[in-house]
C-alpha cells in the first residue's frame, strides 16, 4: 500500500506507454521497423542538415557573449513590448526563420548561462518557440495542399498568434525585478565552463569543441523524440478503440473520419497530422483552421524534444506547455479574421511541384541542405548585429532630440 502512494501519475503513465510499445512492438515488428526507418530517415536527410548549423552557430554567439552585448542595444525594444529583456530577440529571430525546436532551446541556453532571470525566461518560452516559414509555406501550404497562394494565410496566423501570446506573458508575475539574476547555476551539464573550472570559458577553442559537442547531442536527441513518436503514432492508429471513437465522432459531426485521425496523429507529431489533414475531404479553409491550430500546438513530439532542453533548467514547464495551447487556438482565430478579410474568394490553383512530403526527390541533396542551412544561420546573425545597432542608433538619436 505504501509503494501506490508514493508512486505519481507521471510514473504510472510513463510505465502504461513503455509497456504498451514493447506489447505492439512484439505483436508487430514489422510496423515498428517500418515507423522507425521512416523517422530515422526524415530526422538525417532533412533536420540534421538544417537545424545542425543553426545550434552551432547560435550557441557560438551566445557563449561568446555577443548576444548578451546587443542583447542590451535591443532592451528598448523587447523590454517596453514584451518586459522580457534584449536577449530575447535572438531566441525570437532565430525561431521564427528556422523553426521548431530552436527557440526553446536558445532560451533555455540563455537561462543556464544566467542571462535571463527564472521570470524572464518564462515569459520568453511562451513565444519564442515557432514553426518556420520552409515548413509552413514549403511543406504543407505548396506540398501538402497544392496551392502557391495559401502562403500568408498559413504564415501570418501563426506569427502573429506567437506575438499576441508573448503580449500576454508579459504580465505575467509583473512585480518580479526583471534585474534580478539567480546566483545558482541550473544546467546540469557537468561539462559547462561554470561546473568545471579546468575549461577554460573564453579560450576559442574549447566554446567551439562545446559548441558542437552541445549541439550534437541535442540533434541525436531530437532524432530520438522523432523515431519514437513516429512508432507510438502508428501503434495508436490501429488500435481498435482508437478507431471505433474515429467513427463515432465521424458520425456525430458528419465530418470525414480522416479527419479524426489527423487530429490525433497531429496532436502527437506534427508532420504526419498535417498530412492527413491535407488529403482529407473537407472544404479547404476547414483544412487550414485544423493545420494552422496544429502548427501553433506543434505536437507532443517537437513539445518532448523543447522540454528536454528545459527540463535542464528552473523554467517552467507549465508556461511553455499551455502557451503552445493557447498560440494554436490564437492561429485559428487569427485564420479566420485574415480568411475573411481577404481569402472569401480564394480558389484553389494546383501548384506543378509535386507533393513535398510523399515524393523524397523533392528534396535537395544532404550535403546542399547544410550548405544552405549553414549561410542562411550566418546571415541571420550578421542581421541580427546589423539591426541591434539600427536600433541602438535609432533611440540614441530620440534620446539626443529630446
Amino acid at each position: 500500500m505504501e509503494l501506490f502512494k508514493r508512486l505519481n501519475y507521471k510514473y504510472i503513465l510513463s510505465s502504461i506507454i513503455v509497456l504498451f510499445l514493447i506489447i505492439s512492438i512484439i505483436q508487430q515488428p514489422s510496423l515498428a521497423i517500418n515507423s522507425a526507418k521512416e523517422g530515422l530517415n526524415s530526422w538525417f536527410n532533412i533536420l540534421l542538415p538544417s537545424l545542425f548549423p543553426f545550434f552551432v552557430l547560435s550557441d557560438l554567439v551566445i557563449s561568446i557573449g555577443f548576444v548578451d552585448f546587443f542583447g542590451q542595444l535591443l532592451g528598448s525594444l523587447m523590454k517596453p513590448i514584451f518586459n522580457v529583456p534584449g536577449q530575447g530577440a535572438f531566441p525570437l529571430l532565430m525561431s521564427l526563420v528556422s523553426g521548431y525546436p530552436v527557440g526553446a532551446k536558445l532560451t533555455s541556453n540563455l537561462r543556464s548561462k544566467k542571462i535571463l532571470s527564472k521570470t524572464e525566461a518564462d515569459r520568453l518560452i511562451s513565444f519564442t518557440s515557432t514553426s518556420g516559414p520552409l515548413f509552413i509555406i514549403g511543406a504543407v501550404a505548396v506540398g501538402m495542399l497544392n496551392s502557391n497562394d495559401i502562403g500568408l494565410l498559413m504564415l501570418l496566423p501563426h506569427y502573429l498568434g506567437v506575438l499576441t501570446v508573448g503580449l500576454l506573458f508579459r504580465f505575467y508575475r509583473p512585480n518580479t525585478n526583471l534585474n534580478t539574476k539567480s546566483k545558482k547555476t541550473f544546467s546540469r551539464n557537468s561539462n559547462s565552463p561554470s561546473m568545471n573550472p579546468k575549461v577554460k570559458p573564453n579560450g576559442l577553442g574549447n566554446i567551439i569543441s562545446k559548441s558542437v559537442q552541445d549541439s550534437m547531442n541535442s540533434i541525436i536527441l531530437i532524432g530520438g523524440f522523432i523515431i519514437i513518436y513516429s512508432v507510438i503514432i502508428d501503434f495508436i492508429l490501429i488500435l481498435k478503440p482508437v478507431n471505433q471513437l474515429n467513427l463515432l465522432f465521424s458520425s456525430w459531426f458528419n465530418i470525414p473520419v480522416e479527419v479524426f485521425e489527423g487530429f490525433i496523429s497531429g496532436f502527437i507529431e506534427l508532420t504526419t497530422g498535417c498530412k492527413k489533414i491535407s488529403s482529407s475531404n473537407i472544404n479547404l479553409i476547414y483544412k487550414i483552421l485544423i493545420i494552422n491550430f496544429l502548427i501553433g500546438w506543434g505536437g507532443l513530439s517537437i513539445q518532448s524534444q523543447a522540454l528536454s532542453f528545459i527540463s535542464d533548467t528552473d523554467i517552467n514547464p507549465k508556461i511553455f506547455i499551455c502557451s503552445k495551447f493557447l498560440h494554436g487556438l490564437i492561429s485559428s482565430l487569427y485564420t479566420i479574421i485574415i480568411y475573411l478579410l481577404g481569402y472569401r474568394n480564394l480558389t484553389v490553383r494546383l501548384s506543378s511541384i509535386s507533393n513535398f512530403i510523399n515524393n523524397p526527390n523533392i528534396f535537395e541533396s544532404w550535403t546542399t541542405i547544410l550548405f544552405n542551412s549553414t549561410k542562411l544561420a550566418l546571415n541571420i546573425n550578421i542581421s541580427f548585429i546589423i539591426f541591434s545597432l539600427f536600433i541602438y542608433f535609432l533611440n540614441s538619436s530620440i534620446q539626443k532630440e529630446k
